[in-house]
Parts: C-alpha cells; sequence; structure tokens
C-alpha cells in the first residue's frame, strides 16, 4: 500500500514514527444554575397551588386503659363548651351549676380564681391532692390545659386525673 494513499495525519506519522499528540481535551463543568431555577420554581408552583388544610381532624383512639380516683379525695373543676366554638365555661366543683361558674373571659382571671378554688379545697381537706379535670368531648385542648396549669401551680397537688364527659 503506497503512503500517498493515506490521509495527511497518517501520512505524516508513517514517516516520523510518532503521532501527533492529541489535543487537550477541555474542562467542561456542567452548570446547574438552570435545573436548580426550576426546581425552586416548581416547589413555590405546589406551595401556591395547593390547598392548606387547617381544620383536619385527628381521630383519636379511645383509652383502652385506665384507673379509678376516688372523687372524694379529689379537687374537681368542671369544664364545658362556651357559647362559641373557641371558648370554654368553666365550673369550680362536679357539675355546671351557675353558681360555681368562674369568669373565664380573661386567662388571668381565670388562673387566679381556679387557684385560689384549688388552694381552698386542699385546705378544707388535705387529702385533696389530686385535681380531676372533667371536660366535655367538644372542648378544646388549650382550655384543659389553661386549668390544669392553673391548678398544678397548688403546692400541695401531687397528681392529676383526667375525665372526659359526653354531655353537650
Amino acid at each position: 500500500m503506497a503512503d500517498d494513499a493515506l490521509p495527511e495525519e497518517f501520512a505524516e506519522a508513517s514517516h516520523t514514527g510518532t503521532m501527533k499528540p492529541r489535543r487537550a481535551l477541555e474542562d467542561t463543568e456542567m452548570d446547574i444554575t438552570p435545573m436548580i431555577d426550576i426546581t425552586f420554581l416548581l416547589l413555590i408552583f405546589f406551595i401556591v397551588a395547593s390547598k392548606m388544610d387547617e381544620a383536619a381532624n385527628v381521630p383519636l383512639a379511645p383509652a383502652k386503659t385506665g384507673g379509678n380516683v376516688v372523687i372524694k379525695e379529689c379537687v374537681v373543676i368542671t369544664i364545658g363548651p362556651g357559647d362559641t366554638d373557641d371558648t370554654a365555661k368553666v365550673y369550680a366543683g362536679d357539675g355546671d351549676a351557675p353558681e360555681n361558674l368562674i369568669d373565664s373571659s380573661d386567662i388571668a382571671t381565670l388562673e387566679a380564681e381556679l387557684l385560689a378554688y384549688v388552694q381552698e379545697q386542699y385546705d378544707l381537706d388535705n387529702r385533696k391532692k389530686t385535681v380531676l379535670i372533667k371536660g366535655a368531648k367538644d372542648v378544646r385542648h388549650k382550655h384543659i390545659s389553661t386549668c390544669a396549669k392553673a391548678a398544678a401551680r397548688v403546692a400541695e397537688i401531687t397528681d392529676m386525673a383526667w375525665a372526659v364527659t359526653e354531655a353537650n
């Protein structure tokens, strides 16, 4: 085979005995900026387009175990539903007698009256070291929590008990 039949690069290499050095590969970097932009745009789109379900009720399983409490050895606080969904009526004692209604329009007043009631009940009978909070099934947790915190501020109280009533 003749040298002139080969392409020029090969012909040159065959005469010198060495090949031309290869061109150095370019350092290519992948620019991921557009991919990040698209990701953020999709994220923003789905956040804006999605509907937030703020009023989702979580179904809780009923309690399987519970202990008995001797009501004579407890300070009882009863909490019933208020006039609106965001209010509650708090009663000193067992039941919802109007004369036992505690002013719950202001949290500070409610806490002060509950603290005085629990302390008074303990002073009358020092066996009452447990506070029993009876809440109606429709009462929000924040009202139960407020009453529990106020009652727990009495130093002699050592235990809390909870009950749920079916009354509306």
